[in-house]
């Protein structure tokens, strides 16, 4: 898709052209014209509709101003970068049939329109067809947009959507379609062609190197186990960001095995792993000026003869010994190699993500991810990042008072604690492999996946967490 900026419509024509509409039906920027052109009816028409211009509510009726439709996208009263990301994807998807659309959105005064319109337009777009036998693509091919776009909103737009859309399309796959080997090699081939530094460690590189939990959890796999070390180092970067992704292509649960209604979208638990590949493609794109060192522990979740035991204990990274009563309680086992190698470069920031547990949905709900920090101003660094960005995160607090929930007679620490405090408690086990770096723990097990359409969210893999990293990255390079 092309998108064209110009500070007006003039001499513009096109299929689709979306106009603003504020609360009580106050016209935003162009469509007090269109509805002049379209005459007496509009009022009546979207009367019946109960139109009124609340945040959401959409009307689609007859060309003006050269456009063969127009579609009036409500805005509300209190409108911000977010609410334009949201028209922009309901637009989106009103729009696939449409070659050519325009809009007068980037004309709304607020910070960023044009881009924050742009991207949800993108996004909205997305679609995962890759295994329907009649696919239907956007017709899309090219967007236009008014509005001034000074500092490169478009292109910046343009560099996230399709990170956010990399990972979406990583979320969506297959397990059987997306083994921890082609995770990496996709991992291999993104680097190469961005000029990253890759590092792929095989199973028997895995056991060297003391990834005690990836290779834990691994064991009842058939298919063998990868830890991927990405590195972007642009000159003249000063800082280091680590980012950390739960890849666990597949969770069966292992032998503290799932229902088998709960294993229906254990696909998506590499959502982390997919994030961070997203986030990278971003950060590599726009040339930000932050070292990056990414990992991606990836590995199946199984029942096979050789897996691990309730009651095992392994060796971690760090030296760390720990005890595994449920194996189902896998994410963290893994991520815990993943912290200890990141942290071993003491970067200035470790950010973990991870579809990691239950509790979080339970507490924060499907659209809110948890989020722990090591101190106040890690956590606020990270919180400030995903609020910009529209992302919505909660912290939670690492209430060392249940630290000795993980307590074991057996070994230094355990995989579980009680029933309560879930969330808590894995971010704790998460603590004891940072080598007390500075540190942000997301868990986003809720809004890693949508149920349904919404704004410029798709229903599957949402590709949460991606704009956030970028954000934190862009931060970082200030």
């Amino acid at each position: 898709m092309e998108i064209t900026v110009a500070p007006n419509l003039d001499g513009f024509s096109g299929d689709l052209l979306v106009l603003p509409v504020f609360a009580d039906r106050t016209w935003g920027p162009g469509a007090a014209e269109a509805a002049a052109q379209l005459g007496g009816w509009l009022d009546g028409y979207l009367d019946g509709l109960e139109f009124s211009g609340k945040v959401g509510e959409t009307a689609a009726v007859p060309g003006a101003n050269g456009f063969g439709r127009v579609l009036f996208v409500g805005l509300g009263d209190e409108v911000d970068a977010d609410a334009l990301r949201r028209a922009g994807g309901i637009a989106g998807r009103a729009a696939m049939r449409d070659q050519k659309v325009a809009s007068t959105m980037g004309e709304i005064d607020i910070e960023g329109a044009i881009g924050a319109f742009a991207y949800g337009f993108l996004l909205g777009q997305y679609r995962f067809d890759k295994y329907l036998s009649e696919p239907k693509p956007s017709s899309t091919v090219e967007l236009i947009l008014t509005g001034a776009d000074e500092v490169g909103e478009v292109a910046h737009a343009e560099s996230v959507a399709a990170g956010v859309a990399m990972a979406r399309d990583l979320i969506n796959e297959p397990a059987g379609g997306k083994k921890p080997e082609v995770l990496a090699g996709i991992a291999a081939d993104m680097c190469n062609e961005l000029g990253i530094d890759i590092t792929v460690y095989d199973r028997d590189q895995i056991v060297e190197q003391g990834f005690g939990g990836l290779l834990a959890v691994s064991l009842g796999a058939s298919n063998p186990p990868r830890m991927v070390v990405m590195e972007y180092r642009p000159e003249g970067a000063e800082k280091t960001l680590a980012l950390i992704g739960k890849g666990i292509v597949f969770d069966s649960g292992g032998l503290s095995i799932k229902p088998a209604s709960a294993m229906e979208t254990m696909k998506t638990d590499m959502s982390g792993a997919a994030a961070v590949l997203g986030a990278v493609r971003a950060i590599a794109t726009l040339g930000l000026r932050v070292n990056v060192t990414a990992i991606t522990p990836l590995t199946e979740n199984m029942t096979g003869g050789a897996a691990q035991r309730p009651g095992d204990v392994f060796t971690a990274r760090n030296g760390k010994t720990v005890e595994v009563l449920n194996t189902d309680a896998e994410g963290r086992l893994v991520l815990a190699d993943g912290l200890s190698l990141a942290a071993e470069s003491e970067p200035d920031l470790m950010v973990d993500i991870a579809t990691l547990t239950g509790a979080a949905q339970v507490a924060l709900g499907m659209k809110v991810a948890a989020l722990f920090g090591s101190d106040d101003d890690t956590a606020e660094l990270v919180i400030a990042a995903a609020r910009r960005v529209g992302e919505k995160v909660w912290r939670l607090p690492l209430e060392q008072e249940y630290r000795s929930k993980l307590d074991s007679p057996l070994a230094d620490i355990k995989n579980i604690g009680d029933r309560y405090a879930g969330a808590i408690t894995a971010a704790l086990f998460l603590a004891e492999f940072t080598n007390g770096r500075p540190w942000v723990h997301l868990d986003i097990a809720g809004p890693a996946r949508a149920e349904g359409d919404e704004g410029y969210v798709a229903k599957g893999g949402t590709g949460f967490s991606v704009a956030t990293l970028v954000a934190v990255a862009e931060d970082m390079a200030q």
